[in-house]
């Protein structure tokens, strides 16, 4: 027999992923989101959640483009900052050390140090209430050593992912 559930708990596990981005002006910021996932296997897409209340939004809108950084275990204070902090307060990125370097594909910004990183183009988003999710294609993937199978491709479980 089935109850009806609170709708707001959800059912999919929040993935342990940074979103970094950067506006016009070249100033990044990285942010955690609830709802980062693929969505197309061919071409390669993945699709990232934001609420267009946070300060991140206007930054993807803009320059259409974002890397998703998969982080491993040991990273759980980047993501603490990441997560809690907003870079309308404050340059969280550059207050806590954090290291960027330029993506080689997209115009946005790569936190330094993660196993993964991703990089995405925009190509659609549609608004699905509380968030807008913005669809990118996957332009350049980033990879530690030791981290791909013999056909190239990631093994997270090569990999002590957060």
């Amino acid at each position: 027999m089935y109850v009806e559930a609170n709708k707001k708990n959800g059912l999919v596990q929040k993935p342990n992923v940074v979103v970094s981005v950067r506006d016009n002006k070249g100033r990044d910021n990285a942010l955690v989101v609830a709802y980062a996932c693929n969505c197309s296997y061919d071409p390669p897409m993945i699709m990232v959640g934001i609420v267009p209340s946070r300060f991140s939004y206007h930054m993807i809108k803009e320059n259409g483009s974002f890397v998703v950084h998969l982080l491993d275990k040991s990273q759980t204070e980047l993501y603490r900052v990441c997560g809690s902090l907003s870079g309308t307060d404050s340059d969280k990125l550059k207050e806590h050390h954090i290291k960027i370097k330029d993506a080689l594909k997209v115009n946005a910004g790569i936190i330094e140090g993660c196993p993964v990183a991703i990089e995405c183009k925009v190509v659609d988003s549609i608004k699905t209430g509380s968030h807008e999710m913005f669809v990118g294609e996957v332009m350049y993937v980033h990879a530690i050593k030791g981290s791909l199978n013999d056909k190239g491709m990631v093994d997270i479980n090569k990999l002590n992912l957060l």
